[in-house]
């Protein structure tokens, strides 16, 4: 893993203990992992998450995502986490989606989800996808880590 800013790291650390956790079904190490990663900067957690949700979404789907094609993965996601996680919410894993590609709730909405639940539905999500793209979580972090680090570098003036 590359040197990153304390910070940064917690992030990552904690986000691939929590897709680990939530790849292999494993209950107590997923909510111990999603635990730490809640008790992070929500926002920083959700722009990482986001950004690799956003990437594994768009090398699935490179012509575009379908509202069927979300549908599937909310409910593929939802059916395999439920056995070990029953607590799973397919509304909070929409949020999640939605916010991966840019969608969110306007201004005067309340957002229905707590820090908790997006640090417990993203990995969801992401563990899932990975299982459907056969591929590892730690590159696509590095690449995800990598954009946001040159899109607020080229942010400032």
């Amino acid at each position: 893993m590359p040197a990153y800013p304390s910070r940064v790291r917690a992030i990552a650390e904690s986000s691939a203990a929590a897709v680990v956790a939530a790849g292999a079904g494993e209950r107590d190490e997923f909510l111990r992992a999603t635990e730490r990663l809640a008790g992070l900067d929500a926002e920083q957690v959700g722009l990482v998450l986001g950004a690799v949700l956003r990437r594994q979404l768009e090398d699935l789907h490179p012509d575009g995502l379908t509202g069927e094609e979300v549908q599937d993965v909310l409910v593929r996601c939802a059916r395999g986490a439920a056995g070990w996680f029953p607590e799973v919410d397919p509304d909070a894993l929409l949020l999640v989606i939605s916010g991966a590609l840019g969608v969110h709730p306007h201004e005067d909405e309340t957002v229905p989800v707590t820090p908790l639940d997006v640090a417990r539905h993203a990995p969801l999500v992401v563990a899932d996808l990975l299982r459907a793209a056969d591929r590892t979580y730690r590159p696509l972090l590095d690449a995800a880590l990598a954009a946001i680090a040159e899109a607020e570098a080229n942010d400032l003036p």
